[in-house]
């Protein structure tokens, strides 16, 4: 401590006076200048240096159990603790950003008929395609406003379909549906969960999912926590994206959502609830052990 002083301060005061006012040899303070490096301090730097790229590459939104699994990726950095990402990142002022929260718009006041709440906040999963949850949510492209309708995978937290509209009638949610089919192939008796909105309430939404012998599910009114999965990956994706980019044609906006889906969340970005795996990566391992078994 006394040689770090000495050398912030040598610009200001003389070394051999301060030496001599701490008690120490002006010898072993140059000794000391001249000294490498420890190996501890170049390790944390090292260390350092990948957390700045992590949390720049997850464009601020993550903490550090997130950044820690990403370092765990990498073989040099496969033992640092998470204690000790989290006393770096506070050491280099690297905190995860928050937003405004945003603001749910369902239209849950028709008289169609409303499904049971058969997930009942069951958001857990054996195996993929058993449950899906869905809901939307708007963004502004040029000056007017537009719907993202999504399908997301209770197994894995996978999106498995989506579609962007500029109207609010139900087509958008039966396209971002078949989509989803499309991609998943998935069984009858699919839960397939979503809030009461007029959407999904809707006769055309109800024969799809009739026609592929799917199960429906709805939220309890007002209650958002019936689709909290859903509602989550809102959170992530208006944090990350939609607050901070603005779109000015409807291409310009269905390219970006693309890369946030499809490359950044399904493929990059680690789930707690995967072990902190992304869902395309947890995904293909619990296939890989299928094909063993």
């Amino acid at each position: 401590m006394k040689y770090k002083f000495i050398e912030k301060n040598r610009s200001s005061f003389p070394v051999k006076k301060m030496c001599q006012t701490f008690h120490v040899s002006q010898s072993g303070f140059y000794h000391w200048i001249k000294a490498p490096v420890s190996q501890r301090k170049q390790e944390n730097s090292r260390i350092k240096e990948r957390i700045k790229k992590i949390f720049n590459a997850h464009k601020g939104m993550v903490g550090s159990p997130i950044v820690t699994a990403d370092l765990h990726d990498d073989h040099e950095f496969s033992k640092v603790s998470r204690p000790r990402v989290a006393r770096m990142m506070r050491e280099m002022g690297l905190k995860c950003r928050a937003t405004r929260k945003f603001v749910v718009t369902t239209d849950s006041k028709h008289n169609r008929p409303v499904a049971p709440n058969i997930l009942n906040r069951n958001f857990t999963a054996c195996a993929p395609d058993l449950g899906w949850v869905s809901d939307i949510t708007y963004l502004k492209v040029g000056r007017k406003w537009h719907y993202l309708t999504v399908f997301i995978d209770l197994f894995s937290r996978i999106v498995v379909g989506w579609d962007l509209s500029d109207s609010l009638e139900c087509h958008s949610a039966i396209h971002a549906l078949n989509k989803a089919i499309l991609k998943r192939r998935p069984g009858q008796g699919l839960i397939i969960h979503s809030d009461r909105g007029v959407q999904y309430a809707s006769s055309d939404f109800r024969a799809a999912l009739k026609k592929h012998g799917f199960v429906q599910s709805m939220s309890r009114k007002g209650n958002c926590w019936d689709n909290a999965v859903a509602e989550s990956f809102f959170h992530s994706l208006k944090t990350q994206l939609i607050h901070h980019v603005r779109f000015q044609n409807i291409m310009e906006a269905e390219h970006a959502l693309f890369s946030y889906i499809e490359v950044y969340f399904n493929r990059k970005r680690k789930h707690s609830t995967n072990g902190y795996m992304a869902p395309a990566l947890f995904e293909q391992k619990w296939w890989g052990k299928r094909k063993l078994a």
